[in-house]
């Protein structure tokens, strides 16, 4: 086990620094415990690693076990939004300065990880969240690897790319994830080198939307998370445009007018969408819900 403790300059949440890498209820790699510390686990340039994070006085403390700890740990202030430049971040709605006044912890973190943001991005693709975390789960517990040390029990770390490569089509199917996104999740597995060592999100951006089946939704889940990044809107969203049009004029409104509305924010349009989901504003509901699929045969 290895352990590096920090202390970030102002106030943090930790909780929401790294509740966008948690995929849905029994993500196989996030846990929460009682005590309050956060698990993650992830596959390092050294291989897999488990992390444990929490914060106590003011002091960010992490743990980690495996052949990957010495990276994670290297990478745990980032991780936890200590490149998070706010700068050039202003106001312009006073909905949105309530939210920064209730959440002053609030920093987007990276990960520096590519492949494990892509991969469940894919698989959320133009679906109910239930369906896309149920084949997440499937595939980790059928295709991961055992967390290395005390991690909660049944947390797993996801596999290398080359697994991804090589699954057959029958336990896609298992998984509940159909043809299309499984190939475009094996494809990427295959450029996954140059991905990872892609330095800017702009270049990561051009190397994930040459890819068959990753378009702008994708790329900016993915370099939010693994970049930080905190412009890259999830232009395409099924909900994302209703909520902002709601919290900032009262109206739901479509893509073309989200991006309108965030055009003073340019810089930090995905910071300023952070903060709409924060302000807890919802439209009024119509109709059902979508329903998750499940085609799968047993």
């Amino acid at each position: 086990m290895r352990e590096r403790r920090w202390v970030p300059e102002g106030p943090l949440d930790l909780g929401l620094a790294l509740q966008p890498h948690k995929r849905g209820g029994g993500d196989p790699t996030w846990a929460q415990t009682g005590d309050g510390a956060v698990w993650r686990t992830s596959r390092t340039p050294d291989g897999p690693s488990t992390l444990r994070v929490s914060v106590q006085d003011g002091c960010v403390r992490g743990q980690a076990w495996g052949p990957g700890a010495e990276w994670t740990l290297e990478m745990l202030p980032g991780l936890v939004g200590a490149d998070d430049d706010i700068s050039g971040f202003r106001v312009r709605h006073e909905v949105l300065a309530e939210a920064v006044r209730k959440n002053p912890g609030l920093r987007i973190g990276r990960t520096g990880r590519v492949m494990e943001a892509l991969v469940p991005a894919v698989l959320e693709q133009k679906v109910v969240g239930r369906e896309a975390w149920r084949a997440w789960r499937w595939l980790l517990q059928r295709y991961g690897e055992t967390a290395p040390g005390p991690a909660p029990e049944g947390m797993r770390v996801m596999p290398e790319p080359s697994v991804w490569r090589q699954i057959p089509t029958w336990h896609w199917h298992r998984a509940g994830a159909e043809a299309v996104r499984a190939r475009t999740i094996a494809n990427a597995a295959w450029h996954a080198d140059k991905l990872e060592a892609a330095t800017t999100t702009r270049e990561l951006d051009r190397l994930l939307r040459a890819l068959p089946g990753i378009g702008v939704w994708t790329s900016a889940e993915v370099r939010q998370r693994a970049f930080g990044d905190p412009d890259a809107v999830s232009v395409g969203d099924f909900h994302l445009a209703k909520l902002v049009g709601y919290a900032l004029t009262g109206e739901k409104t479509d893509d073309l007018g989200m991006m309108r509305l965030l055009e003073p924010y340019a810089g930090h349009r995905h910071r300023a969408t952070v903060l709409v989901w924060l302000t807890g504003l919802r439209p009024p509901a119509r109709g059902p819900r979508m329903a998750a699929r499940d085609y799968r045969s047993f």
